[in-house]
C-alpha cells in the first residue's frame, strides 16, 4: 500500500492536484479506528492496487476503479495525521 501511495504521488500526484483531489479523498483514514472503518477511507487505503490513472471523479486501479463523489461519504484524515498522533 505504501509503495502505491508513493507511486500515485510521483506519477500522477500533479495532475490529482489539477483535477480538484484533496488529500483526504485519496489518503484518508477513520480519525479513531483508523483502516479499521472503510467508509471513511481514501481510494489508495482501501486496496494495493496499482494506480494507472486519474480522472476528475476517480482513480483508475488495474481492475476498479476508486470514486471521490460517493453518496454520504464522509473523509477521514490523511493517513499521515493520523499517525502524527500516534494511533495505527
Amino acid at each position: 500500500m505504501r509503495a502505491n501511495a508513493l507511486a500515485f504521488i510521483d506519477q500522477h500526484g500533479a495532475e490529482a492536484h489539477r483535477l480538484g483531489w484533496n488529500a483526504e479523498q485519496p489518503f484518508g483514514v477513520h480519525p479513531e479506528h483508523g483502516f479499521l472503518r472503510v467508509e471513511y477511507a481514501g481510494a489508495l487505503m482501501v486496496n494495493d492496487s496499482r494506480v494507472t490513472g486519474v480522472e476528475k471523479d476517480r482513480i483508475v486501479f488495474d481492475r476498479f476503479s476508486g470514486y471521490r463523489t460517493k453518496p454520504g461519504q464522509t473523509w477521514g484524515p490523511p493517513i499521515w495525521e493520523f499517525a502524527a498522533k500516534g494511533r495505527s
